[in-house]
């Protein structure tokens, strides 16, 4: 057939050899014209003999027959032909791949005409022939085939399908048992991509079962520097970095030195070492010698250097350990010590492998301790500080149960240890898999029975330690405090009411008898039903126990003019609200209504059968306690640096007030029966008081009013008159009496009183007839000392129009306070004279003040109380007449003298009284220091440094000063570079042991954090940043997680609901609900814990109530109540 047919009859009708030869690349040899069939039927055949087993190999029968017919051919050409046939065979038994070229599957006719195709003649004999011999090729092929056995038949030289191919027409279950075709049975293949030919990608797509077949390249994430991974490798040990010792050479080096072998020497030949090839150390084992003792070796890399180090420390523990066992600080230094030695790089591992191990295991750091402390419980098996330091560890891998069981038997060999009760009351407080309310609170009970059985006598095995009595009371806050917190606000007051009649209206009679007898005789009194502490017409214990002794009481009928308030019975206000917020509000206004325990009236023929609550009923600064957010209010101190009032109990909830995180603190105050309940106190407990004592109760009263009246000032200035009135009422009263007509400290709270009202000329009235009254005292009254820097005070803070007279006033003050000559009130500008006799009398009694301090003998107290009020007006006279630069000089004067005699962490209770008065003078006058600056900066230009260097060098002495910490925090927030703060910040978390420093530095993150937010959206649009700021989430977070972390930290309720909040305003819902439940088991009895996760999850309040309930918290409002009020 000819490739091209246009040229068909130019090829047929040439005849010469020669031009046929030209013409012979139009013809195509290896295309022949047949019928299709013919090709599938030798399909089959070839396909049927590989299936009965014969191997398949090229059959060479049509290459024979061409080469038969071939007449013309010479005898060394066919031999030739032969020979090439026979290799092209042998390599196609060693080829491995299945693909042919297109030249071997051609018919044998075309490898012919390929082999000899400079015989033209050939050709076309061959081509004649092929037509008449193919219907007899194919059968002649498949039996060759067969007789061969092991030569390959191809599919293009099989006619009859029907010889290779078979039909199976048995009928396979599987395909409709199983989903797809078995595996085995379908030809593997490649996909290149997800998609198919012929169907349009953009409204039809096709799912592919299984894993795609594309390669799928995994795209590598690049991982922070805080994962795991990265912590793990920025935590390994660097290389050292050494200088080289030998001097450079100027010359180049083009090679790398070696020593000299003359360096080495040689050895002796010897009998043992004939050869002199073994080295000295070889030579001794050979005798059976050791080494020679010699210099230890120094180590070489830095690495080396640092295990010497701790190994050489290690050897220094056990040897002193050894020497002094009964030393327990010694065992606890070595305890602490273990933290170190697992931080170095692999100071006990025994092979390279397990140098990260070792590092990274807590378990063996854990276990390593515990073991010292047990060899230091053996050695000293009465130290209470060792077992505790025990169970602190073993809590980490111990069950609960066994560390409850294990403070049971330490309590039963120590039943006096006040420390140790407190310890483990607050471990009970924080499991919350075994508390519950009445469990918690039996326990107090148990606590305080026994503590007060060892202080009677009545526990002969165990002395009274001392201090007992004040731990005792601190016991006593805690129960109150964890009682308020757990919502059940009557058990509080009722507490306190019996404390005050047991302790303080005591019969006589019963004074000399054991404490369990006492309480057997108080509890008729109690279940008397008559009046209490605080209510009206209370007369006390003792009086109730005359009375009984007489007959009974005699019934006097109350005023029946005054009325009691009915409370407003709609409590529901708005019942289109979520059920939720309902909840909320009755809930809170029921705390605040129902503080005080339920008591039957008499008059009106109640019983207790008609208390419509039965937990009404009640029967017989601690970062426990701190559950607000009140301790970052820096408002008043921004407004008068000097003279703010700073309110007591910062941080605490006052009773029956559970309000959302964040509530300005002034928006809360008592009720009328609240005001009238704290009134009958005072008015039936002041009596019993006299002296000092007495004076310093009048003075919590009357600034228990002041602050109310600075309340109103702030927020609701209707009430102001009212109480202002009231307040000036009590303090006229409480001076009329003779023992507070010279209390001092009466009258400077009454004169800052009449000040705070607006009543200026009535405060300098007030101050002039108190500075009258005191005569000539020479620096040495401390209270008329601190009268008189209030009064000047307050004059330094008037408005700036009048700050020339206010200065003269202040210094004319000042200077009064050193003259012997009475106080006269202010008619001018004070002398030059004047100002430098005070000057000098202030640097003669500070240096008397400073040499007693100083001196060998003890300080009494009234030396050193003076000695604060003392520095404090010199500073403040020095600023006025000199500069803030003279102010400051004494201040360094003073704080050089004292800081040698406090300690770092603040005096302990186990300190001495002078060094806890010598702390307390020091803090006193750095709070003047740094309030005195910043008054500075208020009014005049000063650099910041100086305030920020005193701050930083007085919280590193008092960790837990809040107003100090509340001034770092304002002056480093108006800085927009924070790595000096969070270094500063970083370095006091890390030692101190106050939970204040980790409070104000998250307190620091979020006002940046609210500043670069406010910055960034304006209007409710993002714009660019003008503070680059990155990472604020996340370090805020770290902070808090650090912070729990800790002891005090844990079970701290504001820090769990400010950690609560920030995670809620974030928008993670799912990690802040993670957050609530850990808080729980850190702090199962906070009842605003519950309510805040209320307020951030009302799906879950059903869940959330029924956790309150099986804890045994207060719910004063029921669902089942608050359903049946929505339905009326």
């Amino acid at each position: 057939m000819a490739l091209f047919p246009a040229f068909a009859d130019v090829n047929e009708a040439s005849g010469g050899g020669a031009s046929r030869k030209e013409l012979d690349w139009l013809s195509n040899p290896s295309f022949c014209v047949g019928n299709l069939t013919s090709l599938s039927q030798r399909t089959e055949e070839v396909t049927a003999l590989a299936a009965e087993g014969s191997p398949l190999t090229r059959s060479p029968l049509r290459s024979e027959l061409s080469g038969e017919s071939d007449t013309s051919k010479t005898a060394p050409q066919v031999s030739r032909k032969k020979k090439k046939e026979k290799k092209k065979k042998r390599k196609h038994q060693h080829r491995k791949k299945t693909k042919r070229r297109h030249e071997q599957s051609s018919s044998d006719g075309s490898e012919s005409d390929t082999d000899s195709g400079k015989d033209g003649s050939s050709r076309s004999i061959k081509d004649s022939q092929k037509e008449s011999e193919k219907p007899s090729q194919g059968s002649d092929a498949v039996g060759a085939a067969a007789a061969a056995g092991h030569r390959s038949i191809w599919l293009e030289d099989i006619q009859t399908l029907a010889e290779v191919f078979m039909t199976d027409r048995k009928p396979d279950p599987a395909n409709w048992e199983y989903k797809s075709l078995y595996r085995g049975d379908i030809a593997r293949y490649k996909r290149k991509g997800d998609s198919c030919l012929g169907i349009n990608p953009k409204k039809q797509c096709i799912s592919w079962e299984g894993t795609s077949a594309v390669k799928k390249h995994a795209h590598k994430h690049l991982e922070r520097y805080f994962t795991k991974k990265n912590v793990g490798l920025m935590r390994t040990e660097g290389i050292a970095v050494c200088a080289n010792t030998e001097p450079p050479s100027s010359e180049p080096v083009t090679f790398i030195p070696v020593k000299d072998s003359a360096d080495v020497a040689t050895p002796v030949a010897t009998w043992l070492n004939p050869l002199g090839i073994y080295d000295q150390s070889t030579t001794q084992w050979l005798q059976g010698q050791g080494p020679l003792e010699q210099e230890p070796k120094q180590p070489d890399s830095q690495q080396d250097r640092e295990s010497a180090v701790l190994k050489a420390r290690v050897e220094e523990f056990n040897r002193k350990v050894r020497e002094n066992p009964r030393d327990t600080q010694l065992w606890m230094a070595f305890v602490a010590f273990q933290d170190e030695v697992m931080r170095s790089p692999g100071l006990y591992a025994l092979e390279d492998g397990e140098q990260e191990k070792h590092r990274k295991s807590l378990k063996l750091l854990l276990e390593k301790k515990l073991a010292v402390l047990e060899r230091a419980i053996e050695s000293n098996p009465s130290s209470v500080d060792l077992k505790l330091a025990k169970l602190q560890l073993c809590a980490e891998f111990w069950e609960p149960s066994l560390l409850a069981k294990e403070w049971q038997k330490l309590l039963f060999l120590h039943p006096n240890n006040t420390d140790l009760w407190q310890r483990y009351l607050s471990f009970c407080q924080s499991q919350f898999g075994t508390f519950s309310v009445s469990k918690l609170h039996s326990l107090y009970g148990k606590c305080l029975s026994t503590l007060s059985a060892v202080k009677d006598g009545s526990i002969l095995s165990h002395p009274v330690l001392p201090g007992t009595e004040e731990a005792m009371f601190a016991l006593f806050l805690q129960q109150c405090h964890f009682l308020r917190q757990a919502g059940h606000s009557e058990k509080v007051v009722s507490l306190f009411q019996a404390m005050v009649d047991f302790t303080f209206f005591k019969p006589d009679s019963v004074k000399e008898l054991p404490t369990k007898v006492q309480v057997e005789f108080f509890e008729p009194f109690w279940d008397s039903g008559e009046p209490r502490v605080g209510e009206k017409g209370a007369r006390g214990w003792r009086a109730w126990m005359h009375q009984q002794e007489r007959g009974g009481w005699v019934l006097v009928n109350p005023d029946e003019d005054e009325e009691e308030p009915e409370e407003d019975d709609q409590e529901i206000k708005d019942k289109t609200l979520p059920r939720w917020q309902i909840w909320l509000a009755v809930e809170r206004s029921r705390d605040q209504r129902h503080w005080r325990p339920w008591r039957p009236d008499k008059t009106k023929k109640q019983t207790e059968e008609d208390c419509e609550d039965p937990e009404r009923q009640a029967s017989s600064c601690l970062y426990l306690a701190m559950d607000e957010s009140s301790v970052f209010d820096s408002e008043l101190y921004d407004e008068k640096p000097l003279t703010y009032f700073n309110p007591s109990f910062s941080g605490i909830s006052c009773v029956g007030y559970m309000e959302q995180l964040g509530c300005p603190r002034w928006t809360k105050g008592h009720s009328r029966e609240g005001e009238d309940f704290i009134r009958n106190v005072f008015h039936l407990v002041l009596p019993l008081f006299s002296g000092k004592q007495k004076s310093q109760l009048c003075l919590s009263w009357l600034r228990y009013e002041v602050a109310k009246v600075v309340w109103c000032l702030h927020t609701k200035k209707k009430r102001l008159k009212s109480q202002g009135k009231n307040c000036k009422k009590l303090a006229k009263n409480l001076l009329k009496e003779p023992e507070n007509r010279n209390n001092f400290c009466l009258w400077k709270q009454y004169a800052h009183l009449e000040w705070l009202l607006g009543n200026i000329e009535d405060a300098r009235k007030v101050f002039d007839t108190a500075l009258s009254m005191a005569g000539s005292s020479e620096l040495k009254d401390r209270e008329l000392c601190e009268l008189s820097l209030l009064y000047a005070e307050l004059e330094m803070e008037l408005s700036p129009d009048s700050r020339g007279a206010a200065t003269g006033r202040s210094v004319h003050v000042l200077t009064r306070l050193t003259e012997s000559s009475p106080y006269g009130p202010y008619t001018g500008q004070v002398m030059a004279t004047q100002v430098l006799k005070a000057r000098k009398a202030y640097e003669r009694a500070l240096q008397d003040c400073l040499g007693q301090t100083c001196a060998s003998e003890p300080a009494t107290a009234e030396s050193l109380d003076c000695l604060g009020s003392l520095v404090k007006c010199f500073m403040l006279f020095q600023y006025l007449t000199v500069g803030i630069d003279a102010a400051v000089q004494i201040y360094g004067q003073v704080f050089a003298k004292l800081k040698g005699s406090v300690l770092p962490e603040g005096p302990g209770p186990e300190d001495s009284a002078e060094s806890q008065s010598l702390s307390s003078v020091l803090e006193a006058v750095t709070l003047m220091h740094t309030s005195l600056l910043r008054f500075h900066m208020n009014s005049s230009v000063y650099p910041l440094a100086p305030l920020r260097e005193t701050l930083s060098e007085a919280l590193k002495l008092y960790p837990g000063n809040q107003v100090l910490w509340r001034a770092y925090v304002q002056i480093q927030n108006k800085s927009h570079s924070a790595n000096k703060t969070r270094r500063f910040l970083d370095i006091v978390t890390r030692s101190a042991k106050h939970l204040e420093p980790w409070l104000f530095a998250i307190e620091a993150e979020k006002m940046r954090k609210r500043l670069v937010d406010s910055v960034q959206r304006v209007g409710g649009r993002e714009v660019h940043a003008t503070i680059p700021e990155t990472g604020l989430t996340h370090r805020i977070r770290n902070l808090f997680e650090n912070a729990i972390r800790s002891d005090k930290g844990s079970q701290c309720p504001l820090l769990w609901r400010m950690y609560l909040k920030f995670l809620v305003s974030l928008g993670n819902k799912e990690r802040s609900k993670g957050v609530f439940y850990k808080a729980l088991q850190s702090c199962p009895w906070a009842k605003v814990l519950y309510m805040d996760a209320m307020e951030y999850f009302p799906d879950e309040l059903q869940e959330i109530l029924d956790v309150m309930t099986e804890k045994e918290l207060r719910v004063r409002l029921p669902l089942e109540e608050l359903e049946l009020l929505l339905e009326d």
